[in-house]
């Protein structure tokens, strides 16, 4: 017995000894949890890619992991940037032009209140959204710094993930400490999580998107490129979605004498716009994988607070994968007890 304590503090105390380095590892590697989860999220997209190269082409597997990195790029982030560039610009200009914003604020503000008789912002109000507004670009440019610095970890750890795929694979199945085919279902789960996700968020985002372009094309909205990435942002947030954008939109032209062309864009958003989002993500449930949308709700929230920008896709991720730890932790262990309780049952009996 006295042999078995012993043991089992040494256990213990080993233990004790890997979750301190890991802590410590990970608050002084935090920065690059955010490369770190996407070069995960484009090992998993990539992977069969991967595979197709150079199991079937024969291809040397550098050749094809330096493929994959370049498609990834001209394909995904190229675009991305592109759309954020000119996101970034907009509120430069809204920055350094915030006197004449908040002048049209007024105006708009004054011609709602002689309409309604509703005061919708007071001077002060209106003050602190000036001081508010003028910090804003200070932020995008850090964000953009932190978001070029998590690419950069990104595509330096996919590089080798891609080019040992097979030992990486390997190590999961041997250094888990699961049964193989919970290992097999983690790995399974997961890869329909990162899909959901990472790809699903998105994809739903930018078919919204395009389909506000159209009305924002036909009623005439100023800038409708321009609208077209706001929307393709705001729709991937929980709850409000693309309603940030064409609503306060319709409300602007009608209080600039464009009556029937804002409400136009008011009902083209919540008819079409906001049908499209439940027809699609319907659709795309049945083959990426669904969202339950309180995991979209708090990731978005959390990954936010978190990672920045970013943080609207890996945060609903991180609660999935929570969730889908839970289920495996069950499955290896309360299972096994409730199975090990019933064969003693039916022996007593």
């Amino acid at each position: 017995m006295s042999y078995l304590d012993n043991d089992r503090l040494k256990q213990i105390g080993f233990l004790v000894i890997i979750l301190s380095l890991g802590v410590i590892l990970f608050k002084e590697l935090y920065s690059f949890f955010p490369g770190f989860l996407g070069a995960v999220t484009f090992y998993v997209i990539f992977r069969r890619m991967m595979e197709e190269l150079v199991e079937v082409r024969k291809w040397k597997r550098n050749l094809a992991a330096a493929v994959i990195l370049i498609l990834s790029f001209l394909i995904i982030l190229l675009p991305l940037g592109i759309l954020i560039n000119m996101l970034t610009a907009k509120v430069a200009y809204a920055v350094n032009h915030s006197s004449e914003l908040i002048a049209g604020i007024e105006t708009v503000t004054r011609k709602i209140s002689e309409a309604t008789g509703f005061d919708m912002l007071s001077e002060a109000r209106l003050q602190k959204f000036q001081e508010n507004l003028t910090n804003i670009l200070p932020g995008f440019v850090g964000a953009t710094f932190n978001t070029l610095t998590a690419i950069a970890v990104m595509y330096f750890m996919l590089y080798f993930m891609l080019i040992n795929s097979k030992e990486l694979e390997a190590g999961l199945y041997e250094y888990i400490p699961l049964k193989d085919e919970n290992v097999t279902l983690l790995s399974k789960e997961f890869r329909n999580l990162v899909f959901s996700n990472a790809v699903g968020i998105p994809l739903i985002a930018l078919i919204q998107g395009v389909i506000a372009l159209v009305g924002y094309l036909v009623f005439g909205v100023p800038q409708p490129v321009f609208w077209f990435v706001v929307t393709c942002f705001t729709a991937m947030l929980p709850i409000v979605g693309a309603a940030a954008v064409y609503v306060p939109m319709g409300i602007f032209m009608i209080a600039t004498d464009q009556t029937w062309q804002g409400i136009g864009v008011i009902i083209y958003g919540f008819v079409v716009v906001g049908l499209s989002d439940n027809v699609f993500r319907f659709i795309l449930a049945k083959r990426i994988g669904d969202v339950h949308p309180l995991i979209t709700i708090f990731g978005v929230i959390i990954g936010v607070n978190l990672f920045g920008f970013i943080g609207l896709i890996f945060g609903p991720l991180l609660i999935s994968m929570f969730i889908l730890l839970l289920r495996i932790y069950s499955n290896e262990y309360f299972i096994k007890k409730r199975d090990v309780k019933v064969v003693k049952r039916v022996k007593v009996r």
